[in-house]
């Protein structure tokens, strides 16, 4: 069986699925409104048995363990071709106590897991590091897993830069050339793995990681996207779930078929956010530091400002609207205790100060989180082909969030809200998406946490998944930020006891223990919090778990 790797060249066929944005903006003005790209439909895998992996465990330091695992590349064909996963574990700290292994899986689509292990160990409250094998992967097409190429760094740099916190009127056509041109990317680079980066296969892909591991059973707790994953794991393997904590959850039916109804939401929550920050930054000037009294009026001329006349960066680039824009967007996920660093930050920017961290354009540190971010939800995600039916939803969504929403609705393909354009476009197979039943009927009772002010998954998706699972339980965190293990006390304690004791929160049950906003922008990052641009100097969507002990 021979390997696969994200340099092997695309096929002929692949390689002739040009998309070219200029002749489908001529479509748009001729009227047609239709891409002519087609898609496969999903294949249900053959009945053969797939081989579990082998895995041959090394040590990489730190008391961390390391292996690779062989895993089909379509599962259509368990015994052809293959591809190489990265694993990482810990072995429980106390055997006398140890349950099985936990399997952590990080958001995105695109952050690396064995990152997300090797980076949060140390903050696990002490009874999860007892008593589970902590363990983790870089899924198909991320990180040390095959990672997909689309836009090399230059051309990703270009894209950002080149971006505007305040598109003008005439910014779609644009976006949708730039996207057809990342989709093209996609296939030159990468065109023989596309299709079969899918959350199906990657679900499939756990429970022969599971088997290889020696667990009956799935124990398993997921962040953001993650929770997507396990959602589709409990969908194919209802028997096989011990215990899944899903932590800031997809509505997956909305995700996966019914794209724009999930994209709207996604806007709003966003730019809920931000405005509830500056309605604190306006209640509270003295703290804040920014908007002379009136910060919304002081945050558009900000975005026009810097678009007008772009900030000079420390090594050479130029950070601008967009710039400003697209670190609000990751970094408000923090909470409220961030709001005072936001603050401060906003007011460098203002004085174009290029050490304020909301002033760091997206690095190649960035990128490689970016590409597989879009390849993998344009695969798992059902776009109506419509072009006009897109631009008229780009532009809702944009008029509905005017904070955040033009830059990310018009910008180059990044993150969730960019996506749109490049996947209406998306010219290859999605062999390996997921659009059955979510119901997971047998189950054993999985765990839902939603956060009330999550800007980056919507609490409602929260809501809809613990009511479409058979066994779903939610567990509400009234706060601002994203996801809640971690984040607070109650919530934390819940998932642990969950996870160690299958105890599941009673119906209804409520955490609201936030951590308030500082009186001053902090220095280090309070207890019970994370405040990763503060820890990191930027935060590069690196998935972090805060220490609530």
């Amino acid at each position: 069986m021979t390997p696969v790797t994200s340099t092997h060249r695309p096929s002929r066929r692949l390689s002739r699925l040009r998309v070219i944005g200029a002749a489908l903006t001529a479509l748009l003005v001729a009227g047609t409104g239709t891409a002519t790209a087609t898609q496969a439909a999903p294949t249900a895998p053959k009945t053969s048995t797939p081989p579990v992996p082998v895995l041959n465990w090394a040590d990489c330091q730190g008391g961390f363990e390391c292996a690779t695992a062989d895993v089909p590349l379509d599962y259509r064909e368990p015994h052809g071709r293959t591809l190489t996963l990265a694993v990482v574990r810990k072995p429980a700290a106390d055997p006398a106590k140890r349950k099985g292994t936990l399997f952590m899986q990080p958001g995105g689509p695109g952050n690396s897991g064995v990152d997300f292990v090797r980076n949060n160990y140390a903050d696990l409250p002490a009874a999860l590091r007892e008593s589970f094998d902590v363990f983790g992967y870089d899924v198909r097409g991320v990180g040390r897993s095959s990672a997909l190429t689309c836009f090399d760094d230059a051309r990703y740099t270009r894209a950002v830069t080149e971006a505007k916190g305040v598109p003008g009127a005439d910014a779609f056509g644009p976006a949708l050339r730039e996207a057809a041109e990342f989709d093209q990317a996609c296939v030159d680079n990468s065109g023989a793995l596309l299709p079969y980066v899918g959350t199906e296969y990657v679900a499939r892909d756990i429970d022969l990681l599971r088997q290889a591991l020696g667990e009956q059973q799935l124990t398993y707790y997921g962040r953001s996207f993650g929770t997507y994953i396990g959602t589709v794991y409990a969908a194919l393997f209802p028997k096989r779930v011990r215990a899944l904590a899903l932590d800031g959850a997809y509505d997956p039916v909305h995700y996966a078929n019914r794209p724009y109804a999930y994209d709207l939401p996604q806007y709003l929550a966003l730019d809920g956010a931000m405005s509830r920050f500056l309605d604190w930054c306006a209640a509270d000037q003295a703290t804040c530091g920014f908007g002379d009294g009136d910060p919304r009026a002081a945050f558009e001329k900000l975005k026009s400002d810097l678009d007008a006349q772009p900030v000079p960066t420390a090594n050479g680039g130029l950070a601008n609207g967009y710039t400003l824009v697209y670190r609000l967007m990751f970094n408000i996920n923090e909470g409220k205790v961030i709001w005072p660093s936001l603050g401060a930050a906003l007011r460098k920017a203002q004085l174009r100060d290029n050490t304020s961290f909301l002033l760091r354009p997206p690095s190649p540190a960035s990128f490689d989180f970016l590409g597989p971010n879009v390849v993998v939800e344009c695969v798992d995600r059902d776009y109506p082909r419509g072009l006009r039916r897109l631009k008229r939803n780009v532009t809702a969504f944009a008029e509905a969030a005017p904070l955040l929403g033009p830059a990310m609705a018009y910008g180059p393909p990044t993150y969730d809200h960019q996506h749109a354009t490049a996947c209406v476009q998306w010219p290859g197979e999605r062999i390996s998406r997921y659009d059955g039943s979510y119901r997971a009927k047998g189950s054993a009772p999985i765990l839902v946490i939603g956060t009330t002010g999550d800007p980056d998954t919507p609490y409602h998706d929260a809501v809809a998944l613990s009511r479409k699972l058979d066994n779903g339980r939610l567990l509400t965190f009234e706060a601002e930020g994203h996801t809640a293990f971690g984040r607070s006390a109650c919530a934390t304690d819940a998932v642990t006891g969950y996870l160690l004791d299958l105890t599941v929160p009673d119906k209804g049950a409520t955490c609201a223990d936030e951590t308030q906003p500082p009186t001053s922008a902090p220095t280090v990052a309070p207890p019970g919090t994370t405040l990763g641009e503060l820890r990191n100097g930027v935060n590069e969507r690196v998935e972090r778990i805060g220490n609530v002990r």
